[in-house]
Parts: C-alpha cells; sequence; structure tokens
C-alpha cells in the first residue's frame, strides 16, 4: 500500500470532495482511519490479563438497596437520562425498516415497550427521565414518522444520528463515493462506539447538562431486559463511579461474547476480535472467563465530556471487511463498551441474567411471545412458574427465519415453560394450545410437511413424522 503518509493525503484530498457529510465527520473519519494505519489490528498481551476482583467487578447482590421513599426515588431519576442505541435494521429478520418497529409482544413494539417503561416510572414518581435515541442514516427518517404517535407521551424524546462514514475501497484506499456510488451502498455507520463524538457533535450533551443530568443508561434497543434499575443509578452516584458495565455468567450460549479483564490495574473489555489466535478456545471457555458483556453500560455525562474534548476516547478499530457488487471495502468500527477503560473509577457489576433478553433472531421472538413471560407496564416479566433459571435452548430451520414466515407457522405461540430444548427443521407447522416439556426435536422429512395437531402434549421426544406424535 505503500507510504501511509501519502495514503492518508490522497484520502484526506479525496474525502474533502464529498458533500454528503459534515465537516465534523469528515474530520472524524480521517482520524480513525490514521489510527488504524499507524496501529493496524491491535491485540493484547494474553500475560498480562487478570480476572477483576470484588472491588472492581461487584455481584449485584451486594449493591446497597437504593432509597425506598418516592421523594428521594425522584431526585435519583431525574439525574438519569436513557438513551437506546436505534441504528439497526430487521433485515435478518426479513423485516424492513428499523429493528425497533418490528412488534415484539401483544402488538408492542421495542420502541412500544421502552416509552411505556419511561412513560410509567415518569408518572410514578413525577421525574422527568427523557429517552435518547441514536439513529443511522439507516433509520432516522423512518424513526422520525414513528415517533409522532408518542407526540401526547409524558416523556422527551431527542434523537440524534450516528455519523456517515465513506466505504474504504482495498485496492487503493479510496472513498467508494468518489468512484461513482453515491447510493447508501457507499456508506456505513462506523458501530455504536460512535454514541460519545455523535452526543457531543449534535449539542445534546450540553443540553442534557444544562437540565441537570448527570449520568446515562446506554442499551441496545433489542434487549428487552436493558430496564432502569435504581439500585445501580443509587450506587453510581454514591460511589461517583464514571462508568459501569452490567456483565452477566456465561452460559455456552454466549462463548463469544466480550468480557470484562483486569489489565494493568483497570478494567477494560475484552472482545473476541482481539484476541490472538492461538488463545481464542481459551477465551470461550465458561472456566477462565465466567461473564460476557451485556451491553448496558451506565455513564456520567460530565466525564463523557471532557474524554471527547480531551480527544482522549481511543477505541481499539475493528476491520469489518465486505464487498459491495464485487469491490472488496473496508469499514472501520468502533465499540462503545471498549471506551471503558478511559474513564475513571470504572466497575463491572455482575447482574442478573434478566437483564439480558435480546431479540435477534425468531428463536428469541418463541421466548418472548410464550407463556415464559407476562407484560407489565412495559416490562417484560419472567414467568414464576419457571424453576429453571436459564432459558430454553431454541433451533429453528430456516423456514422460521423471518418474522412473517414463523407467525405463519405458529397458530399459536406454544407453552415452553417446562421446556428445556425445542430443535425443529423442516417444514413443520403448530397448531394452537400445543405443549412442549423437556426436550423435544421436531423434523418433517424432506418433501414432507409436518403438521402438530391442536392441543398437542409433546414431552421429551423426537418426532419425525405425524406416527410419533
Amino acid at each position: 500500500m505503500g507510504n501511509s503518509d501519502e495514503t492518508l493525503e490522497k484520502l484526506r484530498s479525496a474525502v474533502a470532495t464529498l458533500e454528503q457529510i459534515s465537516e465534523k465527520e469528515k474530520s472524524g473519519f480521517i482520524n480513525l482511519v490514521s489510527r488504524y494505519l499507524s496501529l493496524g489490528a491491535e491485540q493484547i498481551d494474553w500475560h498480562k490479563i487478570q480476572t477483576p476482583t470484588d472491588e472492581l467487578l461487584l455481584p449485584y447482590d451486594t449493591l446497597a438497596p437504593s432509597p425506598q421513599d418516592d421523594e428521594a426515588i425522584k431526585k435519583l431519576l431525574d439525574k438519569l437520562v436513557v438513551l437506546k442505541l436505534n441504528g439497526g435494521l430487521g433485515t435478518t429478520m426479513g423485516c424492513t425498516g428499523p429493528k425497533s418497529v418490528i412488534e415484539v409482544r401483544d402488538g408492542f413494539t421495542f420502541l412500544d415497550l421502552i416509552v411505556l417503561q419511561i412513560e410509567f416510572l415518569n408518572k410514578k414518581y413525577g421525574c422527568n427521565v427523557p429517552l435518547l435515541l441514536m439513529n443511522s442514516f439507516n433509520t432516522n427518517e423512518d424513526t422520525q414518522k414513528i415517533l409522532e404517535k408518542y407526540a401526547t407521551s409524558n416523556i422527551e424524546i431527542h434523537t440524534f444520528n450516528q455519523s456517515k462514514y465513506p466505504r474504504l475501497v482495498v485496492d487503493d484506499f479510496l472513498p467508494l463515493p468518489c468512484k461513482g456510488r453515491t447510493g447508501k451502498d457507499g456508506w456505513y455507520p462506523p458501530g455504536h462506539g460512535d454514541v460519545y463524538q455523535c452526543l457531543v457533535n449534535s449539542g445534546k450533551l450540553d443540553m442534557l447538562l444544562s437540565q441537570g443530568k448527570e449520568y446515562v443508561f446506554i442499551a441496545n434497543s433489542d434487549n428487552l431486559g436493558a430496564t432502569v434499575d435504581l439500585n445501580i443509578l443509587n450506587h453510581l452516584i454514591q460511589n461517583q463511579n464514571e462508568v459501569c458495565v452490567e456483565v452477566t455468567p456465561k452460559t455456552l450460549a454466549d462463548v463469544k461474547g466480550g468480557t470484562l479483564i483486569s489489565y494493568e490495574g483497570k478494567i477494560q473489555l475484552l472482545e473476541i476480535a482481539q484476541v490472538p489466535d492461538e488463545y481464542v478456545s481459551e477465551f470461550k471457555s465458561i472456566q477462565k472467563f465466567k461473564i460476557f458483556n451485556t451491553n448496558n453500560l451506565w455513564l456520567n455525562l460530565k466525564a463523557i465530556k471532557r474524554l471527547v474534548e480531551g480527544d482522549a476516547l481511543k477505541m481499539e478499530i475493528i476491520p469489518n471487511p465486505k464487498e459491495v457488487d464485487g469491490v472488496k471495502v473496508l469499514q472501520l468500527e468502533t465499540a462503545y463498551g471498549a471506551a471503558v477503560k478511559f474513564f475513571d473509577n470504572a466497575i463491572g457489576i455482575n447482574v442478573p441474567r434478566s437483564r439480558f433478553l435480546p431479540v435477534k433472531a425468531t428463536s428469541d421472538f418463541l421466548l418472548v411471545q410464550s407463556d415464559l413471560y407476562t407484560l407489565v407496564d412495559g416490562f417484560v416479566i419472567r414467568n414464576k412458574a419457571r424453576v429453571n433459571p436459564s432459558n430454553p435452548s431454541i433451533e429453528l430451520g430456516p423456514e422460521f427465519k423471518k418474522v412473517g414466515d414463523f407467525l405463519r407457522r405458529f397458530k399459536s405461540i406454544p407453552s415452553i415453560v417446562e421446556l428445556d430444548s425445542l430443535k425443529v427443521s423442516g417444514d413443520v407447522w403448530f397448531g394452537s394450545g400445543v405443549v412442549l416439556k423437556g426436550k423435544v426435536s421436531i423434523t418433517a422429512k424432506p418433501g414432507e410437511i409436518l403438521e402438530i395437531p391442536d392441543g398437542s402434549l409433546i414431552d421429551n421426544k423426537e418426532i419425525n413424522g405425524p406416527e410419533d406424535i
């Protein structure tokens, strides 16, 4: 690729001609690329990794309970802002538009539930917790239209946009939009690590500080477990922690998730991308790394302002190679959790699994729409009748991948309170009132349709045809 200074100068001149993005976006992009060129992909010194102590990683049940009287709770909540990452599309599940507007349960979308939860708090305690949404250029327009339906709610909703950066053509390290690709596929949002810079650039951070807000709770909009927690908020304010990462015990389903480590005396996140190849299997082990990052983060607003203005948030760069119509391109991204190590007095809190309930696929839909959960004031509450603390493992075949197909194939969502695992493959259709218990596997033979009749009880069974039901 030749001299990196030369590469950067050529890129700088090319980027200067892009009229679709702001000057701040241009300089943010050039900074990211120059950091990447000088560093390459960063890896960690494996031998310096330590398990965090209880001072750095607190078990949730050791937190002091938050004050109980309404006036004190109102005071706490009036310092809080909730921010949801709303840049993702629902494409993997066969939906158009922002993922947050997919209906999750009882006709409510992710966004409806988030608004209901905050409305409930504002009403109950007379506080004013605002909701911020970080949109991407993929979701902004649709989100603005959707927000009109909350115009009468007692909640202030603010939106701002993630940056829009040009994809880089690998061959000559020039922006794809400069090659005549001016449509959407010439651009990308650079990962949610962008949230801090964008909060400041958009003016939202100063606005919140002027309203007396102190902390922001950031989470993915598809994590139904990421609700406002008074014990955590109270702890941070009492102990002046600038950041808190929520982690939870790993199960075999989470082996790829980032974990929290102690490195040179500070806590930081370790993601699979930073792990040298020879240690990947160790990284995935549940014995050595017992917890993973839920992506629920609590941060002090003044600290964000200080670090952004001092240009101190140099998070690990994640190179994400893609192909656009046969042209190899590179997207440089960062993750917001990686900023933890730059904040003072950072802690992790080991929270109950219930605070991590993401809906990434239709198998997760099955869980949250079933009798395992109920909805109360927008909060998704787990059924006490379920004895096993972990959820059943669910594997649905490609016939169920899209939300529309999934909904057509279940006349009603089966009862799964006593289910351990379910595996469905082939052209399977479920009647209404089906009950699944124990370990269940249902396979339709190639070319055959398998219908599970209304009211069937399937208990610890392998079903390969109608004769097995």
